[in-house]
């Protein structure tokens, strides 16, 4: 026997050891991926090139996909809520929050019987090139869409928590500048973690992220024993302030149209354009002394709607959908899963899913309840109409920020994947290419977020089109195409088809409803 056969004979004995080692653990998708069944044979280059032992807790999993989920969409809930009414929201939400369970079931069973944790290879193996070119499309805009809402926020928020604490005007200092702020913030503490190897690193950032926003929810529940209603309010031209509550009022300041407003525009377009209460001024005369006007007892101002149809609904649907997409960050999770089982990852879809749908209900019945049909599209601009200084708040804002900007490597991680799995297959792990994928992402989103001035149409477009592509027609579509063991008339094959067809219907609606939306009252037109 040549050496060359001895080594043949030991390679095959050692990888044969190996398999009967990975057997032995009770790992259900390793055995899925390794057996015939009806999978078919899998060659065992490509098994090892998929394999990987776990090695992240379920209770980190459970953090990241929780944060995953929870991100600048809870800050536009309760004005969701207050174009919806609060049984229609109600009903809203948890027919989005099931039907996202649902589709995660049917991710981790797809991911089973393609015998992939890769997304893309998932849209390849279903569609070919189309396929995969879909998932990279459909990943990639929602999660530049979410990395800059966090961004917006860290944008507009932080100038703000900066001069409230610090007491100061704006009198053009750079660090009171939103743009240089996120660049700086982006630069600091966003790329330095988004260059970990692993989402499992990020499971403590998840974790005191969750508490920061656990920390918000509480703060509105609070805040709505504090506010009353309607709300005290000032008259035209203020340049002083009165105090109710013990709590300092805003500071209203005069725009260059003449009209009042409450500061900068953050992320979406106010149609209401006024603040409560406010009406033209009658008396035109010149006044030597300020006039503080109460909010006119208007019962029904302060009164909650529990079903509301009007031009704005049309966007809070793709923002509830926006709110509960975790797709792309479902099989990267998995992947890394300690004791991987499919089981196992839907038990953590449920804890996370369902978490988030209680803080959710809670942060927009709060804050809808606290400003009813006056509520902004982000919540904590909201409160700028009654406070100037409030510790509390402010100690609110700067948590969400915290929150926002550590989920934000959290959310770039797929949309790398994507990319690496698009542009280079077959290439080796390279630290450089990790980097340089890194830079320009985050430069991208950086130059998006200084350069547009509002993306409430660009949410309701991702919100309709990438979020409905992630969470309906591509788990749908690619169940229907991989799972070819059940005959297409078994109850698992109908309900997925019918899961594709609503995706589709409510893609077409969405997006007619938001494009009218668009003409019939385009963003130029609006009021700021």
């Amino acid at each position: 026997m040549t050496r060359a056969t001895v080594g043949k004979a030991s390679k095959t004995t050692t990888q044969s050891w190996l398999i009967q080692k990975r057997l032995q653990l009770g790992d259900a998708e390793s055995q899925k991926f390794l057996t015939n069944g009806y999978l078919g044979k899998k060659k065992l280059e490509d098994y090892n090139e998929e394999y990987h032992a776990g090695r992240i807790s379920f209770g980190m999993s459970s953090f990241n996909l929780s944060n995953a989920i929870m991100g600048s969409g809870i800050l536009g809930l309760s004005y969701a809520m207050a174009n919806t009414g609060i049984i229609f929201f109600i009903v809203l939400l948890l027919s989005v929050a099931i039907l996202s369970l649902y589709s995660v079931h049917l991710l981790l069973k797809i991911s089973k019987e393609g015998g992939s944790l890769i997304y893309e290879k998932l849209g390849e193996k279903a569609f070919g090139w189309p396929g995969k070119c879909g998932v990279f499309i459909s990943v990639t805009m929602q999660n530049i869409g979410a990395m800059s809402s966090y961004l917006f926020i860290i944008k507009y928020e932080l100038p703000e928590v900066i001069r409230a604490f610090m007491k100061l005007e704006n009198s053009g200092e750079w660090y009171l500048n939103g743009n240089y702020l996120v660049i700086l913030v982006t630069v600091l503490v966003i790329l330095p973690l988004s260059l970990l190897k692993t989402l499992g690193y990020l499971g403590y950032t998840s974790g005191f992220s969750l508490t920061c926003m656990v920390f918000f929810v509480s703060v509105v529940i609070f805040k709505k024993s504090q506010i009353p209603c309607p709300l005290p309010i000032m008259d035209h031209g203020v340049e002083n302030w009165t105090t109710t509550n013990n709590t300092v009022l805003m500071h209203l300041v005069m725009l260059p149209n003449e009209s009042l407003g409450s500061g900068v525009n953050f992320m979406m377009d106010n149609t209401a354009g006024h603040l409560p209460g406010l009406e033209e001024p009658k008396d035109t005369s010149p006044k030597s002394s300020v006039e503080y006007e109460a909010h006119s007892d208007n019962s029904d101002k302060c009164r909650p709607k529990y079903f509301v149809f009007n031009s704005r609904t049309a966007y809070a649907i793709p923002i509830l959908a926006f709110a509960f997409v975790c797709h792309p960050e479902v099989l990267p999770i998995y992947s890394e899963l300690k004791d991987r089982s499919r089981k196992r990852m839907q038990n953590i879809s449920n804890i996370s899913i369902t978490g988030m749908l209680i803080m959710y209900l809670l942060a927009a019945l709060f804050g809808y309840l606290t400003f009813y049909g006056e509520v902004e599209d982000e919540l904590l601009h909201t409160y700028t109409k009654v406070y100037t200084f409030d510790t509390l708040l402010l100690s609110v804002r700067l948590a969400v920020l915290v929150a926002v900007t550590l989920t934000v490597p959290l959310v770039l991680f797929p949309i790398r994947s994507s990319i690496s799995a698009l542009l280079f297959p077959r290439r080796p792990f390279s630290w450089i290419r990790h980097f340089l994928v890194a830079v320009v992402i985050l430069a991208f989103n950086n130059l998006l977020v200084i350069f547009v001035p509002t993306i409430k149409d660009i949410f309701g477009f991702i919100g309709a089109s990438s979020a409905t592509m992630l969470i309906f027609i591509l788990p749908g579509a690619f169940y229907l195409r991989l799972v070819e063991k059940e005959p297409l008339r078994s109850p698992q094959k109908i309900g997925a088809l019918i899961f594709l067809i609503v995706g589709i219907i409510f893609m077409i609606v969405s997006m007619t409803l938001i494009v009218m939306d668009w003409i019939y009252n385009p963003p130029s037109s609006r009021h700021h």
